[in-house]
């Protein structure tokens, strides 16, 4: 049992970049932001169980001081996992236009208690002329998994109001909470989000029998979060996912009870906790 301790943590802070957040001041002193960054880091460390995981989610021009917070903090470097975006890149003046994010995966102690290797069948790379027969590993280079920009790939996974809009800009996707969850978790293991945000973590960790606890300053990101645990939407089961990971040995043993009947919320899973600090 490691219910007195986080087996993986997720942190996907505010960036710093004058985003307009209802509880945040978004435009920090970089010195008193990167303070707080390992301050975050060192309190997750001290909580997590041993060879626990940390994913750490950050602009690419930030990746030095992502990696030198964990460093500072204790975790051991792993991968530094590119997140290629689907949408056109951001066109630079006077650099390359910008494409990706990064995830700095990281664990406390050198070997991960838990690292399961997915396997997944992507579409073949153009001038591949046979088809895989057991699909290929998950390597650190993740650009099958859509963001949830305000166009076409927003979907019907964005949250939005009555009105159609946004209710959350920087929601996470689905696809990309599962595949961290997968590969670092066990069910009934703890995971951990800092920033919770939309509650995407939660709403995944749910249905994949890990207990989850998340942490958020806006009251209305909290209500969100409430409601998408409370009544699940169509667009937040990840069911539909499964096949996408069949090639991995054991899966429905690393998925959980869901893999088998794919329920929605059910009162079979453990409850989330979601705290408003």
């Amino acid at each position: 049992m490691h219910c007195s301790a986080i087996d993986l943590a997720f942190l996907d802070p505010p960036f710093n970049q004058e985003k307009a957040y209802k509880a945040w001041d978004d435009n920090l002193p970089p010195a008193e932001y990167w303070a707080w960054m390992h301050e975050v880091c060192a309190k997750v460390y001290a909580l997590t169980s041993d060879g626990g995981a940390i994913y750490f989610m950050q602009r690419e021009k930030n990746t030095e001081f992502v990696l030198q917070c964990l460093r500072d903090t204790g975790w051991t470097f792993q991968n530094l996992i590119i997140w290629k975006k689907k949408t056109s890149a951001v066109p630079g003046l006077k650099r390359f236009g910008k494409h990706y994010q990064i995830i700095a995966f990281a664990t406390k102690g050198k070997t991960p208690r838990v690292f399961h290797r997915l396997r997944i069948d992507p579409p073949l790379p153009v001038g591949y002329k046979h088809a895989r027969e057991n699909g290929i590993f998950v390597t650190d280079v993740w650009d099958d998994i859509r963001e949830l920009t305000s166009g076409y790939f927003a979907g019907d996974e964005a949250l939005r109001d009555a009105a159609g809009n946004r209710l959350h800009k920087q929601q996470a996707p689905i696809q990309l909470l599962l595949r961290i969850i997968l590969s670092s978790t066990n069910p009934g293991d703890v995971v951990l989000d800092p920033f919770t945000g939309s509650g995407t973590t939660l709403v995944v960790a749910e249905q994949l029998e890990r207990h989850a606890i998340g942490i958020e300053l806006d009251a209305h990101n909290v209500k969100i979060t409430q409601n998408r645990l409370a009544e699940q939407r169509k667009s937040d089961d990840i069911s539909c996912f499964f096949k996408d990971y069949t090639c991995t040995p054991d899966l429905a043993a690393i998925w959980g009870k869901t893999a088998l009947t794919r329920q929605s919320t059910s009162a079979e899973l453990p409850v989330s906790k979601q705290t408003a600090l």
